[in-house]
């Protein structure tokens, strides 16, 4: 009986090492993440294989795990660059991304944990900058934001995907110009938009004015065709017409016969 304490204090420091062990041994990689291994005694960063990816996995106790999130992210960047004139323009740009995920040893091993802010960041505001020196303030302020959108899109795309970035999508959210090159354009805009309605209204007028003449000649030209079909024997047969018409009238009438030859008769009402 005494020399069961004596076997059990070894067992129960084998129990706490295999303990401490295991917890050392194993690693879960959440939801949208994945990791890099790196083995301290096998040549470092593994690179010719997969991350990890999520779940639970067993690790020797000197091997590390460097987690990385593989989810689209979103980065923000507020830049001031030159328009072509030299104007200081502010942009306020983000964009969406995510580490190439066969390729994450290598993003490891080459740019680091802090590849954002080493090589992503850096390539947007020069992109940027490259983009908005080709374009004046005012196409900046007005008709050219999409283009400069994709442009600074595919210049950082051209350069990040060699550094193991996929670059999803670049968004302009704001282009800021000094306040008295803002107004002197505002004013610009607004010129040469009353200058398109004054162009307009007299379009308008001139097809009104064009339709109206169409308009009269042929009301005169009908005038014309009509005036030259009314002889007189036509005029003579529609008068009798009408004077039948009138006769068959049960009213009161006083038929009075008109002057000359051809004169029509003239048929009084209710005398």
């Amino acid at each position: 009986m005494e020399k069961l304490p004596k076997i059990g204090i070894p067992i129960l420091i084998l129990i706490v090492v295999l303990i401490i062990f295991i917890s050392k041994s194993t690693e879960t990689i959440g939801s949208g993440e994945a990791g890099v291994l790196y083995k301290t005694f096998g040549g470092g960063v593994v690179t010719d294989q997969p991350p990890l990816g999520e779940g639970f996995h067993i690790v020797a106790p000197w091997n590390k795990v460097i987690t990385y999130e593989v989810r689209q992210q979103e980065v923000f960047e507020k830049m001031q660059v030159l328009s072509s004139n030299g104007l200081e323009i502010k942009l306020d740009a983000s964009a969406w991304f995510q580490p190439k995920y066969e390729k994450l040893g290598l993003l490891h091993q080459q740019k680091g944990e802090n590849y954002v802010a080493r090589v992503l960041l850096p390539t947007i505001r020069s992109a940027a900058r490259s983009v908005v020196g080709r374009y004046t303030p005012e196409q900046l302020y007005s008709s050219k934001r999409d283009a400069i959108q994709k442009e600074i899109f595919e210049e950082t795309k051209k350069i990040v995907d060699d550094q193991y970035i996929q670059l999803n999508e670049i968004l302009v959210r704001d282009v800021t110009l000094p306040p008295t090159i803002k107004d002197a354009i505002e004013r610009k805009l607004k010129q040469e938009q009353e200058s398109l309605e004054y162009e307009f209204r007299l379009t308008k007028a001139a097809k009104e004015a064009e339709r109206q003449k169409i308009d009269a000649e042929g009301k005169a030209e009908a005038n014309r065709i009509l005036s030259a079909s009314l002889t007189d024997k036509i005029l003579q047969e529609k008068g009798i017409q009408a004077t039948v018409e009138l006769a068959k009238s049960s009213n009161s009438k006083v038929v009075v016969i008109g002057s000359g030859k051809d004169g029509m008769p003239l048929i009084l009402g209710n005398q």
